[in-house]
């Protein structure tokens, strides 16, 4: 029943076009069902005020986990030599509630979000909770394939740039190689010298870009002396100050 009152034949009002129109510009996608989209902006204070029974909170939370194997999948084949701890730390950034508010932003979901003006609320966790549930209404809609068609064509493409958050957010031997990784050019760290002093370890490592050395970095493990030395590196190539 609920497929046929919401078949791409009928007469679709007002208010609906504009969303649908929304939703096509942002994410790239056509609503066809427009009751999970009008769900997905729905905040639970507007549904109070209203006395509705739906709100987004749920369609957050299948939004997230959308979001969550998508970005997985893309951080898995875009850092194929990276173990299990470095992508679930990027994942952690590229999906934290600072980086998907700030989308939500530059989207302007509060243009269609429904809440009650009436309350003190932070529009920028509503936008963010929206975002998802935005997301969440896609898969339910369309499928996985269109969800996630429009997290890597459409949202990281024209409203976040991956790797401008990647290089704000993590350590400096990950953003060099994503520096080179960018630029196609081959990175290797070698340990040039260890030596144990007074029973602490010191190892000193130098890097080689496309076969040329570049910065130099010691330290108490070779953890510590990889990133002093991708510190220098940066410096050198103009990518910190």
């Amino acid at each position: 029943m609920l497929k046929e009152l919401f078949r791409r034949g009928r007469s679709r009002s007002g208010e609906e076009l504009e969303l649908i129109a929304f939703i096509l510009k942002r994410f790239g996608y056509r609503p066809e069902n427009t009751s999970f989209f009008f769900e997905a902006v729905t905040h639970k204070s507007y549904s109070v005020h209203h006395q509705l029974e739906i709100s987004n909170e749920r369609l957050e939370f299948l939004g997230d986990a959308v979001l969550d194997i998508v970005i997985a999948e893309l951080l898995y084949l875009k850092f194929p030599e990276e173990d299990e701890g470095f992508l679930t730390k990027i994942k952690s950034k590229v999906v934290s509630r600072k980086t998907l508010s700030g989308i939500a932003e530059d989207l302007e979901l509060r243009k269609i979000i429904r809440y009650h003006k009436g309350r003190t609320i932070n529009l920028a966790t509503l936008e963010g909770n929206a975002f998802e549930a935005l997301i969440g209404a896609i898969y339910l809609d369309g499928g996985f394939i269109a969800a996630k068609k429009a997290i890597q064509n459409h949202i990281f493409r024209k409203y976040a740039d991956l790797n401008k958050i990647l290089e704000e957010e993590i350590d400096f031997k990950s953003r060099l190689y994503i520096w080179c990784q960018r630029s196609q050019l081959d990175l290797e760290y070698q340990v040039i010298n260890e030596e144990q002093l007074k029973g602490k370890w010191r190892y000193e490592v130098q890097i080689l870009i496309n076969n040329k050395p570049y910065g130099r970095g010691s330290g108490e493990s070779k953890k510590s002396a990889e990133q002093a030395a991708s510190k220098e590196t940066l410096t050198l190539v103009g990518e910190l100050d």
